[in-house]
């Protein structure tokens, strides 16, 4: 397991397997965290040369001091520029071919964003109400939980937190304001639930989450960079996705199934009229999940799924 203690990353043996196939030696690390993956693939892959992305100045912070890794600041609405430039291009200019051999997205909050009070991701630590993943951001959580109303508030805790009692926990919030910490907050929403849903995951759990996709914009910028991803992966790249919910891996699993989809025409024509070909295939049967070995050491691995997709060639 990575010793780094800024991020203990998920299924990084998986991703190197994945790759192994196609020897890569270009690789984007969409997420780079704290550069588990990004370690682990450097290891496996001695002629590589990995650009690492990561939108939170922290985790480009502990870059790895290898030559052979770019670090960019970053968010994943930005990875189509930066994959043409990439491939030697730009996004006015004339088109140049894909060149990228892998992308590996590992979504959600890294380990030392949880762990670290003063970035305000936890519902468990004190801190104050923030979750910028980038720092320099213009909204933050306490706009949200202060000023939004009522309506907007049990809008996002129901999209982006599945919460069936957005409404009635967006009604607390508000008659709590002004709310000061993490912690403050974290309270506020238990107090509004039933008893009995107490009892089962901590109850601030799913509002914390909703909070912080709308703060960092998070499932909008992963179909950005999805489609990026794809659009600039060479005939026979591949791009992973390790996500932590349902929102994030309905996004990849539907894009997936789009690109492997084929001819569309109707069984009994005797030819395909559509003109429609798959951009991607499968290398895997089904998704990957976290070794119980894994999940024991990780608990955070528990719900991460790992999906991935091949491009075709032309």
């Amino acid at each position: 397991m990575d010793q780094n203690p800024y991020h203990v990353p998920v299924m990084a043996k998986e991703v190197v397997e994945l790759l192994r196939p196609i020897e890569p030696t270009l690789v984007i690390d969409a997420t780079y965290g704290g550069g588990g993956h990004a370690r682990a693939l450097l290891a496996a892959f001695p002629n590589l040369s990995l650009i690492a992305i990561d939108q939170d100045p922290d985790a480009i912070a502990q870059g790895p001091g290898d030559e052979r890794v770019r670090l960019i600041q970053a968010n994943f609405t930005s990875l189509d520029r930066i994959a043409a430039e990439i491939c030697g291009g730009t996004l006015d200019g004339a088109p140049v071919p894909p060149c990228i051999d892998g992308v590996v997205f590992d979504l959600g909050v890294s380990s030392h964003q949880l762990d670290e009070p003063e970035r305000g991701f936890s519902y468990r630590r004190r801190g104050p109400v923030d979750m910028r993943m980038d720092r320099d951001a213009e909204l933050g959580a306490a706009a949200i939980v202060n000023e939004w109303p009522v309506d907007d508030i049990a809008d996002i805790l129901w999209r982006y937190g599945e919460e069936r009692m957005a409404r009635r926990i967006a009604r607390a919030i508000v008659a709590a304001r002004p709310i000061s910490d993490t912690a403050h907050l974290s309270d506020v929403v238990k107090e509004a639930v039933p008893a009995p849903a107490r009892r089962r995951k901590h109850p601030a759990r799913k509002v914390f989450q909703a909070i912080r996709i709308a703060v960092n914009d998070e499932l909008d910028s992963l179909e950005s960079g999805l489609e990026a991803a794809i659009g600039w992966a060479r005939p026979g790249g591949r791009v992973l996705v390790i996500s932590y919910h349902s929102l994030e891996d309905r996004i990849v699993k539907r894009r997936f199934a789009a690109g492997t989809a084929g001819c569309e025409c109707p069984p009994d024509f005797p030819v395909c009229i559509c003109g429609r070909v798959a951009e991607l295939r499968s290398p895997v049967r089904k998704p990957l999940r976290a070794s119980e070995v894994e999940v024991a050491a990780n608990p955070r691995a528990r719900s991460a799924i790992l999906r991935v997709a091949e491009k075709v060639g032309a």
